[in-house]
């Protein structure tokens, strides 16, 4: 039987890549929703408050919106983790 010793510091680092690799294709989709309507989601929200009602629009107005919420938690998550002054292991 083999042993295999983590210490907290590598499982703090192996949770901040995963979080990284989570956050960089969740910019990328923000980004092309940017590009495509040229304008940030707040922009896009009031636009959309002021517009005609477009399917698309709004079907692309939720997820637009969940990338960024997913985006923002990530990035608070990530935050904790390099800010962490205590680890426990559950």
């Amino acid at each position: 039987m083999s042993e295999i010793i983590v210490s907290k510091r590598d499982l703090l680092i192996y949770e901040k890549l995963r979080i990284i690799s989570e956050l960089a294709p969740i910019r990328e989709r923000i980004r092309a929703f940017e590009r495509k309507y040229g304008m940030t989601l707040r922009e896009f929200e009031e636009k959309l408050k002021d517009s005609e009602e477009s399917f698309v629009a709004w079907d692309d107005y939720i997820e637009w919106k969940a990338y960024v919420r997913k985006f923002e938690e990530l990035k608070k998550r990530l935050k904790e983790i390099e800010h962490a002054e205590r680890v426990r292991i559950a």
